[in-house]
């Protein structure tokens, strides 16, 4: 009986050394055909772009149109401001414009009136200088009488009531000779100050038509301006996504640059995975990873792949970061952020909210990738704005083409 619980025994010992020799087989094959080309972690958590929406300028709140976790649309009414002052300056800016435009027409009527003035002038020019040329003709000829006549005096061929005849006449002559010559100097200077008020004028025209014009340039710049903070009472979503932080209220008054809410794209997420630096020899980017979040349980998995590696520990970058010059130093192993790209179509599918933990598993096998990210084009923008832009250039054209037609 003794001999045959020994062999029992020794059976049990045999077959416990055989299981746990095959267990540590069985994890040395896993480890050496796939553990170690696995890093994985569960210091990770989901992240994603938090879009705080501000007033772009101040004013009184009159409506607020969204709640907290309400999804909306890019381009969708969030807050509206009190538009009073907005629409005033608004209507001022058009009655500018109006009367600029007019201001400048009549510039160029000027140029016309003036151009007509200096020709006017030049042909005043042009009489007085035949009158000139007339009575010089005439001037030379009575003179010539009056030698005549002064010499056959002297020989008593011609009385003396013809010699005082012939000067008289003499005498006439030269004096309409003379205001006809102040005549022409007048006209002269007349024509001088014609053209110095013409080249003042086409100054003020010349190279460009009335719309083209400095002045209604300007006055139609402030007539955008006044247009855009208008459209700024109408506080929209730059992105689409849910509605987050909502601290406006109706009948507050806020500043231009205060946070009302935020606006979160789900759609648009990403895991920061926080891995041990022991662990980063093998990480690079582009490799494949799946992720389990906590929120789920091991019922949903999600496929990403890695995107970048960051530039220093989770410490480094820490509102505090660690001293470690002195004597009391203790090693502690750092961690690093790795960015996960998510598949869009599973975040759609199975939503994750930012904050979330998730579980990390790299798979490490490609080595072929890079251990930096390659420089590129970030895509993040917002049409929103371009289009508030455009309205605002569509309206600016037609009042000025209504005055432009109206002048």
């Amino acid at each position: 009986m003794t001999q045959e619980k020994s062999s029992q025994r020794k059976k049990a010992i045999a077959l416990f050394l055989g299981a746990a020799l095959l267990g540590v087989g069985a994890w040395e094959a896993y480890h050496l055909a796939f553990g170690r080309y696995t890093e994985e972690t569960d210091n990770a958590y989901v992240a994603g772009d938090q879009v705080v929406v501000s007033a772009q300028l101040g004013g009184s709140v009159t409506r607020v149109l969204v709640d907290d976790n309400q999804p909306v649309a890019a381009g969708a009414p969030l807050v509206e401001l009190d538009a009073t002052d907005a629409q005033l300056a608004l209507t001022q800016a058009e009655a500018q414009l109006a009367e600029t435009v007019r201001a400048v027409r009549s510039l160029y009527d000027q140029v016309n009136i003036n151009k007509a003035g200096a020709m006017s002038r030049e042909a005043d020019i042009a009489r007085a200088g035949d009158d000139v040329s007339r009575l010089e003709a005439e001037n030379a000829r009575v003179q010539q009488d009056l030698s005549r006549r002064e010499a056959a005096f002297k020989q008593g061929a011609v009385s003396a009531e013809e010699l005082e005849h012939a000067r008289s006449s003499a005498t006439q002559v030269a004096a309409q000779l003379s205001s006809a010559k102040a005549a022409l100097k007048q006209a002269q200077a007349g024509l001088t100050q014609a053209r110095a008020t013409l080249d003042a004028a086409m100054n003020q025209t010349r190279d460009v038509n009335v719309a083209n014009h400095p002045r209604v340039q300007q006055a139609a710049a402030q007539l955008r301006v006044a247009y855009v903070n208008l459209q700024r009472t109408h506080i929209e979503a730059p992105v689409g996504g849910q509605v987050a932080k909502r601290s406006v209220q109706p009948g507050a008054r806020v500043a231009a640059g205060a946070p009302l809410l935020t606006v979160i794209p789900l759609d648009a997420l990403w895991v920061d995975a926080n891995f041990k630096e022991s662990q980063l020899q093998r990480l690079r980017v582009g490799q494949p990873v799946t992720l389990e979040a906590d929120v789920y349980g091991g019922s949903v998995v999600y496929h990403g792949k890695v995107a970048g590696l960051s530039a220093g520990t989770g410490s480094a970058f820490s509102l505090l970061p660690a001293q470690n010059a002195t004597g009391n130093w203790i090693k502690i192993v750092q961690r690093v952020p790795v960015r996960i790209a998510l598949d869009p179509a599973e975040l759609q599918k199975a939503p994750l909210r930012v904050g979330l933990s998730m579980r990390v598993e790299v798979d490490t096998h490609e080595q072929n990738g890079a251990q930096v990210a390659a420089a590129g084009a970030v895509n993040r923008q917002t049409a929103v704005f371009d289009e508030q832009s455009k309205k605002a250039d569509e309206f600016v054209q037609s009042r000025l083409n209504r005055e432009l037609r109206g002048s």
